[in-house]
This record gives structure tokens, C-alpha cells and sequence, in this order.
């Protein structure tokens, strides 16, 4: 039942992705698409490699920081740590662009590290409401059964607080693959290489196919999280 479930659901995804992508090219017109077929794959790939080694840190850094806010001695200062990690979120995407690019320079790296930051809050913030929301109930079946605190937290919390952690990964993948694209602006490659030259230029079907392969992007993305989360958690699908 939950196999069909999840190929019906993967099916309609499928269709989605088939519809806007035909859409897209109505729109802006084959030989534009043509023209930058080679562009979109290659940008593809650095968009890809930017999201995912500054998701991959931010899962790194943010889970475990999540965890340890969420222990018993930790929680009457955990809004005040919640700040620190807030910095990407306070500052203006550019801002953060333009700070790592004078810290670190050009290229990946600063991109990569000021995606991280961007990327560092729903993480944190998420996993440690998740832990917090777990049921009290379940904390005291679990010490009456002798399980001993990592044993509660990998059997008991972290299976209960997963929807929750996972919706703030989702929320930090959708606000990753938003931001990168301004990447380009201190010399890193991604689909910013077609929307930044396209507003200069005036050239709107680039600028839109830029933005559009940005956004498909970010709901391919979205849908495999999702369906990672029915996974794990199928007992919270809908």
C-alpha cells in the first residue's frame, strides 16, 4: 500500500516536471533552449556542487548543535545560541556574499561558506523543536525500560522529531538554491551566469530560463526530500 502510495505520488512529480518544463519551452522558444542547452548542464553541476557541499556542512554543524540545545543543561540559553547561528539569516544574502569574498576571495568557497550560513538556522532551529516536541510519555517509558541517554536519543527522539528536522533541511535546501545564484556575483558558477547577464543585457528569455531551470531546481529537490521524509517517517504520510 505505502509502495503504491509513493509511486503514485513520485508519478504525479514526474508529470509536474514534464508539464512546466513544456510550458518553459513554449514559452521562451526551442532555439533558445538550443542555445543554451550545454550552458544549463554544466551550470547544473556547479549549482548542484555549491548546494550540496554548503547543505552537507550545515547538516554537519547544525544537527548535532540542534541536539545538544535540546539537552536538559543547555536549554535556558539555547535562544541565545539560536542568534549566533542566525547570522546568515540576519544579514542580507549579499552582504553575506560580499563579507566571505573579502575574508576568503573569490570562488566556490566563499559561495560555499556563505550558503552554509544561510542555510545553518532551520536546521539547528528545527531539530532542536523536534526534540523539545518529543512526548514526555515516551521520555519516561524509555528510562523505565533502562535505555540509557544515547540509546533515547537515537531510538526514541530523533525517530519522533525526523518530520521536524526534515522540514527544516527542506526549508535550508529552498533557501540554498534560492541564494546561489547571487554566487555568481563574486565569482562563483551557477544559474546566476544566465539571470545576472540577462538583466544586464535586457536578454529576458535567458533571464527566465535561468530563473525557471533555478526554480525546477529547487522543486526537484524539494520533492526528493519529501519523499525521503515519507520513507523514513511514512507513518506521518499523508
Amino acid at each position: 500500500m505505502q509502495t503504491s502510495a509513493l509511486a503514485k505520488r513520485a508519478g504525479l512529480a514526474l508529470l509536474s516536471i514534464v508539464v512546466i518544463v513544456g510550458l518553459l519551452l513554449w514559452g521562451i522558444g526551442l532555439e533558445t533552449f538550443q542555445a543554451h542547452k550545454v550552458d544549463l548542464v554544466y551550470l547544473g553541476k556547479q549549482h548542484l556542487y555549491l548546494v550540496f557541499w554548503s547543505m552537507f556542512f550545515a547538516l554537519l554543524v547544525g544537527i548535532p548543535s540542534g541536539i545538544l540545545l535540546s539537552r536538559p543543561f543547555a536549554r535556558r540559553w539555547a535562544e541565545y545560541v539560536m542568534q549566533i547561528f542566525n547570522v546568515g539569516n540576519t544579514l542580507p544574502p549579499l552582504a553575506v556574499l560580499a563579507l566571505a569574498m573579502v575574508v576568503i576571495g573569490i570562488g566556490d568557497r566563499p559561495a560555499i561558506i556563505a550558503l552554509f550560513l544561510a542555510s545553518l538556522l532551520p536546521v539547528v532551529r528545527n531539530t532542536w523543536s523536534g526534540l523539545q516536541a518529543v512526548p514526555d510519555a515516551l521520555l519516561e517509558a524509555a528510562n523505565g525500560i533502562g535505555m540509557t541517554r544515547f540509546q533515547r536519543l537515537r531510538l526514541v527522539e530523533l525517530p519522533n522529531a525526523m518530520p521536524v528536522i526534515l522540514a527544516g533541511v527542506r526549508i535550508a535546501t529552498a533557501i540554498n538554491v534560492g541564494t546561489a545564484p547571487l554566487a555568481f556575483l563574486i565569482g562563483a558558477s551557477s544559474y546566476g551566469e544566465l539571470i545576472f547577464p540577462g538583466i544586464y543585457l535586457n536578454d529576458f528569455p535567458t533571464l527566465i530560463l535561468g530563473a525557471a531551470a533555478t526554480a525546477l531546481f529547487a522543486l526537484i529537490l524539494d520533492m526528493l526530500l519529501a519523499a525521503l521524509g515519507r520513507y523514513l517517517s511514512p507513518h506521518t504520510a499523508a
